[in-house]
């Protein structure tokens, strides 16, 4: 997707996330994306920075780095953490996924690369989390924080509530390692 999603296609997204769907076209996407801003950018996209794009991508709910460290393990051999907060933070530097605060987990970016104010609606219930653009959200946090002599770093906003299929009662739970209920 090259635009970014408004408020009105939130509705669409968390409908995509829900249903079944072709999670490789969604992944192969992101990968074509990443390898060519990297291009752009001289940026390198080694082996195991796609890889943690691609185990972000595998699903419309963010992801832990303990639960993306736990998917890279083979043989009962995990690479280091390190290893995989280092991937994640070049993937966040470059604007292909996004840090969730909130829930300390990670979500890919279906408009990568360039800067934007980002607004998420999260899913208290399955954990599903859609990303929406609205400039009229960004600009009302940009006027306040100019009144109040504020400079803002990173204009994220996350709003936790249901989604529809959780409102209706036809949601799923939770993925691993994403109990929103957790403190």
């Amino acid at each position: 997707m090259d635009r970014a999603r408004s408020g009105s296609d939130a509705g669409r997204a968390f409908a995509l996330a829900a249903e079944p769907h072709d999670h490789a076209a969604c992944v192969d996407d992101a990968v074509a994306r990443a390898e060519a801003i990297c291009g752009e950018r001289g940026a390198r996209l080694t082996p195991m920075r796609r890889r943690v794009l691609e185990l972000v991508w595998t699903g419309h709910r963010p992801r832990g780095a303990y639960d993306i460290l736990e998917d890279l393990a083979t043989g009962g051999k995990k690479p280091a953490p390190l290893t995989v907060y280092r991937a994640l933070d070049f993937l966040v530097e470059h604007g292909l996924v996004h840090r969730l605060e909130s829930l300390n987990a990670f979500i890919g970016c279906p408009h990568p690369g360039g800067g934007h104010a980002s607004q998420f609606l999260v899913c208290e219930r399955c954990g599903t989390a859609t990303e929406v653009n609205d400039p009229g959200v960004a600009a009302a946090i940009a006027r306040s924080a100019e009144a109040l002599g504020f400079e803002v770093g990173r204009p994220i906003v996350e709003v936790s509530g249901l989604c529809p299929k959780c409102r209706d009662g036809k949601g799923s739970t939770p993925g691993p390692g994403l109990d929103p209920t957790a403190a």
